[in-house]
């Protein structure tokens, strides 16, 4: 529930309580002017103590307004965001059973890392650049990779 609707709440209550203490208050009035007023006359010390039982039911009525328009009038609360964990995905296979050695290296190396850059892949794999294209193209052919242009070179990214 969000502060504000507590804070309704809150006012709604302490209404009601002050309903009840008036109506108890002069429901102790009656009472002692019933059986105090023949002994003690008008200065009966009842009618000083339900004043003072009345003045502390208010004060701590009081206070329940006080916190219930502090409520109203807050921020609403921030909202909490939980993150839920994803399930893990299961691992793709790939059918690399149809790839030559070489494609196979090239495939490990982009697998490791799921996005490497063409010019690295050449330089680890000491292949000359149009032997690695054909090498890559030949792996975007079986849909394993794919490659996305970035600048002046290829980002080479295994397909999921």
């Amino acid at each position: 529930m969000e502060n504000k609707h507590i804070g309704y709440v809150i006012l709604g209550i302490s209404i009601v309580i002050i309903f009840i203490i008036f109506l108890f208050n002069n429901a102790m009035k009656d009472i002692v002017d019933a059986t105090c007023s023949l002994e003690h006359g008008p200065e009966c010390p009842m009618y000083q103590s339900i004043s003072q039982q009345t003045y502390l039911s208010l004060a701590i009525v009081g206070l329940l307004v006080i916190i219930g328009i502090v409520l109203i009038l807050s921020k609403p609360q921030e909202r909490i965001v939980v993150k839920t964990v994803k399930e893990k995905m299961p691992v793709k296979t790939y059918d690399i059973s149809s790839l030559n050695s070489e494609e196979k290296k090239v495939f490990g190396m982009i697998r490791e890392k799921k996005a490497i850059f063409q010019a690295d892949l050449i330089e680890q794999t000491g292949f000359g650049k149009a032997k690695m294209t054909r090498i890559i193209d030949r792996l975007e052919g079986h849909k394993l990779v794919e490659r996305k242009r970035r600048g002046m070179t290829n980002v080479v990214v295994l397909k999921e």
